[in-house]
């Protein structure tokens, strides 16, 4: 099944593991949330990249909510990873300290409850803007020379 606009192989990787493997190191150990998780990029690569993550995958399309159900049992990460059939403001479980999301337009206010309190949004793809409380941080461009930029939002909030 290819939910990407990549022809083959090759641009299926480059575009959904690629630019995750460069940021590996950005999501802070604990809960992590990837808001519209579709096709399992980024939130089930950093599962499968990161020991120290608790991943959460919330799709609310049922044909992309079942294949992430397959694709994280068949790739057995270290632990387990939460597939839940939600849109972002229909989950009200416990916050995150690290939210992901990859090419959705979405204010980033919208994800606030989602984040824990000194937390961060990693967006991959796109350009958020700041907003409060956030503070959009660019990161830098892919290593492999890729256009596409990471952004970094910081939740400087303590509470």
């Amino acid at each position: 099944m290819n939910l990407t606009g990549a022809r083959t192989a090759h641009e299926r990787a480059r575009l959904l593991v690629g630019d995750v493997l460069a940021a590996a190191s950005l999501p802070k150990p604990g809960r992590l949330i990837d808001v519209g998780s579709g096709n399992g990029s980024p939130g089930l690569v950093f599962a499968l990249l990161r020991e120290d993550l608790d991943v959460v995958l919330l799709e609310p399309r049922a044909k992309r909510w079942a294949f992430l159900r397959e694709a994280a049992r068949v790739a057995g990460p270290a632990r387990p990873v939460s597939v839940i059939r939600s849109r972002h403001d229909g989950y009200f479980g416990p916050p995150a300290r690290t939210v992901t999301l990859r090419a959705l337009a979405l204010p980033l206010q919208e994800l606030a409850s989602l984040v824990e309190p000194g937390g961060r949004v990693l967006v991959l793809g796109g350009r958020p803007q700041a907003e409060a409380p956030f503070v959009a941080v660019k990161i830098g461009p892919h290593p492999t020379g890729d256009t596409r930029l990471f952004q970094r939002a910081d939740v400087p909030r303590e509470t």
